[in-house]
């Protein structure tokens, strides 16, 4: 199969540095915004990739579910292999890429828990199919195949009923971003890329533009 012919031509819009807000978390959000009223469905999509000690590399998706000054959120088990690489290695870089907007953010920074109050105050928001599955899931494991999963989801439906407490092994991360990049698709591949970055002794965000 040749996918070499396979492309598009990006012409929706452009990206200007005065048009930014000064913080890119708001500007995030702006963006967010956008996406939400024309891809709602999956719109908090974003391809998390961590390293372990050895510098492996591994990618996945996972959902958005905080943006605000402190960072970006998510939540998992915290044995899966994406907890294991960040308690090795407290780094992660996060992108989100909206096809309707054509435009992609791409977040870099440290890495931490968030507290057990706010990962059980999210759990409990969960419907309860989900709050079952991350309750019998060792992620990342082998398994010996789905009977065990349904087993075990019907032996927790029966101990805990409708409220099922939140495993010690799941919560959330936070992303704390040190540099955050807009992209903005353009013709002939002479995208718009501008950087938020963050510099030691200096309290605002330097915003620079990039080279596509």
């Amino acid at each position: 199969m040749s996918l070499s012919h396979v492309r598009r031509e990006y012409a929706r819009a452009g990206l200007r540095k005065e048009d930014l807000a000064a913080d890119p978390i708001e500007q995030l959000q702006r963006w967010l915004a956008d996406a939400a009223a024309a891809q709602p469905d999956d719109y908090t999509s974003m391809t998390l990739a961590t390293a372990d000690r050895e510098g492996r590399p591994s990618a996945r998706i996972v959902l958005l579910k905080q943006c605000d000054e402190r960072g970006l959120v998510f939540y998992t088990n915290y044995d899966s292999r994406k907890g294991r690489d960040l308690a090795d290695n407290p780094r992660a870089a996060l992108v989100l890429y909206w096809t309707d907007f054509e435009r992609q953010v791409r977040v870099e920074g440290r890495v931490e828990k968030t507290s057990r109050e706010e990962s059980d105050a999210y759990f409990r928001t969960r419907p309860l199919g989900s709050r079952i599955g991350a309750s019998i899931s060792r992620q990342s494991s082998v398994i010996a195949g789905r009977d065990e999963l349904e087993k075990a989801a019907e032996e927790i439906a029966e101990r805990f009923g409708d409220d099922p407490p939140l495993p010690d092994f799941w919560g959330g991360y936070r992303v704390v971003p040190d540099e955050i990049e807009f992209w903005q698709g353009r013709p002939d591949r002479l995208h718009d890329r501008l950087r938020y970055r963050r510099v030691k002794g200096v309290e605002e965000w330097v915003i620079e533009r990039l080279s596509p």
